[in-house]
């Protein structure tokens, strides 16, 4: 009978079946040192391109690890086309965001600088390291990519016809009369605001965008990372793979 590997790493080289590679120096800590697995133990490894594979460990070092893969596993998935934009806010829910929208499958990540958003710049190599280790936890063999930081204004300008924008405007709370309404396969955005809401010049922009499909998320109004959880699962379970 198989082991199935217990371990998942994400690695930035193709996987094709016999092929043996090295990890990085802190993933061959994290294996040998901190997991503590010796040689002959399984581990699955993914690139966001090639599936999942099965892999075994043949050498072990202080500082190397060295696997060779086996079979594949799990054949590679590409998550619906919907991509998240939001306000950076503080550090920690900024990760929560990032890492939750790779666990609910979101194509791209996009933080965005509104005119009530507090931060300034962010650290997308962290973003993206956060991007990989929720991808790593939750079984799934695509990254998505968490793009730098740019300006509201300019995202808007030159928005692309054939994409439709879930905007989430907490002025429509109690507004139930909107509702998402679309067709499977169709390519979208969900647009979440910062801690302070958009502003009214921001609004009148969205709402005259052709593309724009604005929503409520409910009688409440939500903190920016509740809000970003709250409309993936909303669109995934409505147009997105989870039906």
């Amino acid at each position: 009978m198989t082991v199935k590997a217990k371990i998942r790493l994400y690695v930035d080289v193709p996987l094709v079946k016999g092929q043996s590679l090295s990890l990085s120096k802190d993933q061959a800590h994290y294996i040998t040192g901190v997991m503590r697995q010796k040689a002959g133990a399984k581990v699955a490894l993914f690139n966001g391109c090639d599936g999942e594979w099965q892999a075994e460990l043949i050498e072990v070092g202080k500082r190397r690890a060295v696997l060779i893969c086996l079979e594949q596993s799990k054949a590679q998935k590409i998550p619906p086309d919907v991509w998240l934009y939001f306000a950076p806010i503080k550090k920690v829910r900024t990760d929560f965001i990032v890492e939750k929208a790779a666990e609910l499958g979101a194509a791209r990540i996009c933080p965005v600088q509104t005119d009530f958003t507090n931060a300034e710049r962010i650290r997308q190599d962290r973003l993206q390291a956060h991007a990989v280790e929720a991808a790593e936890q939750c079984g799934e063999t695509f990254v998505p990519p968490v793009e730098a930081l740019q300006k509201l204004d300019t995202i808007l300008a030159s928005w692309p016809t054939d994409r439709k924008l879930l905007f989430c405007d907490e002025t429509l709370v109690n507004d139930t009369t909107q509702g998402l309404a679309g067709a499977k396969g169709e390519k979208w955005a969900i647009l979440i605001g910062p801690e302070g809401g958009f502003s009214d010049k921001e609004i009148a922009k969205l709402r005259a965008m052709e593309a724009t499909h604005p929503i409520s998320l409910g009688p409440r109004v939500l903190r920016a990372d509740t809000a970003a959880v709250a409309a993936l699962t909303l669109w995934q379970n409505t147009l997105g793979d989870w039906r």
